[in-house]
């Protein structure tokens, strides 16, 4: 499959076409950058607006067979020289770069995001790519000047409504990302990034524990049922152990894991990738649990024959035995939790599902009621 590149990439590459024409005079119509995975993006220039003081010009965004929303969206670079109020924040400074976020590209609102809060949500590998390569441009024509460079993306508002930006506090348009200057098709990192950011901001906010689940199903439950606000939790995916190591990483003490019987039964299992390609067993272990609940050996096989869990559950349910499987369900899925927090983390879960609602909860997950109405009446 065909790899792309970041919006990250994107900008460097406008920025430093922009400040070629600017410090130069000449047109440029396609410029190359070297990305921080060492491998070369040259890139065509669109729409450039060439003026005595500034220079525009535009990138297109080529997410490669990865399906991101940015693919197709113009990353703009506008370079000018510095107003001279800003020249005297850099006097007896040779070549400084000031870098802001224009049309469509996003403002930080909460605590514990890769820039501070105000400030233009272009991520600090981008910031350095944008340095480095319109640094090397004045190297190249031996200007020793300051540069301000400002990046937008005229498509950015309406795109940012189909990111995660505004749950993460990113208001205005989208950000500015990439760490390797490289979008790898189907890659997983990036909604590895996100979960970290998520769990970053909230232990920014001085918590110690944290509410997670696979899905916006799970999050709606804790709402609909508990009166918690899905903004304030977690929603991991399906790298539910990736989300657990980097929650111990950041020194949280308990975590809540909340979703659908479809989803967990897996966690049941020791499964910390609940993607389908991963592993995929679930009507075995609800086989297997029924098993140790003594249900019925002719139930046991309907259950194996099942196409989805909420059809099994109904069979379980039938058997007269529902809590009692569900509950030494949940009471393994915490054992592989903290097994894998390696005992640095204390756990709970709550199942549910579609028809049943609620299916059953660790036994510690009644303290997490407290915890969470004492955090509702906070922010009331």
């Amino acid at each position: 499959m065909r790899y792309g590149f970041t919006t990250g990439s994107c900008a460097a590459a406008a920025a430093k076409a922009a400040a070629y024409m600017l410090l130069t005079g000449s047109k440029k119509t396609e410029i190359t950058i070297e990305t921080p995975k060492g491998i070369l993006y040259n890139a065509k220039l669109l729409d450039i607006m060439r003026g005595e003081n500034e220079v525009s010009c535009a990138v297109e965004k080529d997410g490669g067979d990865d399906p991101d929303v940015t693919t197709g969206a113009l990353i703009y670079a506008k370079v000018s020289y510095a107003e001279k109020e800003e020249k005297k924040l850099w006097e007896n400074k040779e070549n400084e770069i000031i870098i802001d976020g224009g049309i469509g590209v996003g403002r930080v609102t909460k605590p514990g995001l890769d820039q501070p809060i105000g400030g233009a949500a272009i991520n600090r590998v981008p910031r350095e790519m944008i340095k480095k390569e319109v640094l090397e441009v004045c190297r190249l024509v031996d200007y020793k000047g300051s540069l301000r460079i400002e990046i937008s993306v005229p498509e950015g508002e309406k795109l940012c409504e189909r990111t995660f930006n505004p749950r993460l506090g990113i208001v205005g348009g989208i950000s500015i990302l990439g760490t390797s200057g490289i979008v790898e098709p189907m890659s997983s990192q990036a909604l590895v990034d996100t979960i970290r950011v998520e769990l970053r901001q909230r232990r920014t906010l001085g918590f110690d524990y944290v509410v997670v689940s696979p899905g916006n199903y799970g999050l709606e439950f804790m709402r609909r049922t508990y009166g918690y606000d899905l903004d304030k939790s977690v929603k991991c995916s399906n790298f539910i152990g990736a989300t657990i190591d980097m929650a111990v990483e950041m020194g949280f003490q308990r975590m809540l894991l909340t979703g659908h019987i479809g989803k967990l039964i897996k966690v049941a299992g020791g499964i910390m990738n609940t993607h389908f390609k991963e592993a995929d067993c679930r009507m075995e272990l609800l086989a297997a649990f029924s098993v140790k609940g003594q249900i019925e050996p002719l139930q046991v096989r309907r259950i194996l024959e099942c196409v989805t869990t909420e059809e099994a559950v109904s069979v379980i349910e039938e058997s007269g035995k529902l809590q009692q499987v569900m509950e030494q369900i949940a009471e393994r899925i915490c054992y592989y939790m903290e097994n894998r927090a390696g005992g640095r983390m204390k756990t709970d879960c709550i199942l549910f599902s579609n028809e049943y609602g609620e299916l059953a909860k660790s036994k510690g997950a009644e303290e997490w009621f407290i915890l969470l109405g004492q955090e509702q009446a906070q922010l009331i």
